[in-house]
């Protein structure tokens, strides 16, 4: 039988300046260790570490621009784009330009103990 998330669960994120998570699927509001599902609200001007995860992360934006900084240089991409970082790839998001909203799917699902942010 279907299992209907009626509700996301908000997540402390990482970074300079408060960004909102919700979590449809994942660790925390679905106890889903395959895959995680976030919308997330991030405000002008932030920031968070870079980043090796354990987990590929597929984003489409919504509105607004997310900065996706690699070690071979950095792309804006745009609502209605979207950007796939391999697992073991060293990556930093930030929205420098404008409030910012997407949605994330991690593969598997993300975690605090796998994303390896820097210190």
């Amino acid at each position: 039988m279907p299992r209907i998330l009626r509700t996301p669960k908000v997540i402390q994120a990482a970074g300079n300046l408060p960004k909102r998570i919700e979590e449809f699927v994942g660790r925390v509001n679905s106890a889903t260790s395959e895959l995680s599902l976030a919308r997330m609200h991030s405000p002008k001007g932030w920031v968070e570490p870079g980043q090796t995860p354990e987990f590929t992360e597929y984003t489409l934006v919504l509105r607004g621009v997310l900065r996706v900084k690699t070690k071979q240089g950095s792309e804006d991409v745009r609502a209605g784009q979207a950007v796939i970082t391999a697992s073991g790839e060293w990556v930093q998001y930030s929205t420098p330009l404008e409030e910012t909203e997407y949605v994330a799917v991690c593969l598997p699902a993300f975690s605090p103990a796998t994303v390896h942010r820097d210190v």
